[in-house]
């Protein structure tokens, strides 16, 4: 989410003419609140764990009724869906067992872009993050499979790789989003 640490991606999309949108932060923490029930249903999880992890759950949704229903009402906003409905898509390629780094909920997020219209992503693999790159990378074959008009490009961002490299893939996907390649 920082500029500095992705090269300011926000910046360079929107000058070739595409708009970036960008996951809500917020479903991080309660993906890793949901892992809490996987953990005790699966897992050496504990109850009381899985209990809390519900109920901050519930609150935070809470919070954010408010702001669902006045982005519900908007033409250029869609509200956040509910975390669990992302683990429900993701568990359609995934384990929801995976729940190291961004686990399962890398590929949750990207099938919710996916299927609100966002067809063209840059998966970002930040300082080469192993989980990421089994759920991000390791799923592309996946998610073409399910959606063959999605255009997914992982790059990796981390002191080994080359900026030259991530912008020229960053616009050669833009260039197949809009017809160009």
């Amino acid at each position: 989410y920082h500029p500095t640490a992705n090269n300011d991606i926000v910046s360079l999309v929107e000058a070739e003419g595409a708009e970036a949108v960008v996951p809500d932060l917020i479903d991080f923490l309660l993906y890793s609140l949901l892992g809490l029930s996987f953990k005790y249903r699966y897992l050496a999880g504990r109850r009381i764990e899985a209990l809390g992890g519900g109920a901050l759950i519930g609150i935070i949704e809470f919070y954010r009724r408010t702001a669902k229903e006045v982005l519900a009402k908007s033409r250029s906003f869609t509200p956040p869906k509910l975390i669990q409905e992302l683990a429900r898509n993701a568990s359609k390629l995934i384990s929801l067992g995976h729940q190291t780094g961004e686990g399962w909920f890398l590929t949750g997020e990207m099938i919710d872009l996916i299927e609100s219209g966002v067809k063209n992503i840059v998966c970002m693999q930040p300082f080469a993050c192993l989980p990421n790159h089994v759920t991000g990378k390791g799923l592309l074959r996946g998610l073409k499979k399910a959606y063959p008009d999605s255009n997914i490009v992982a790059i990796d961002y981390d002191p080994g790789a080359s900026e030259v490299n991530q912008l020229n893939r960053i616009k050669l996907m833009l260039s197949s989003a809009f017809g160009e390649g």
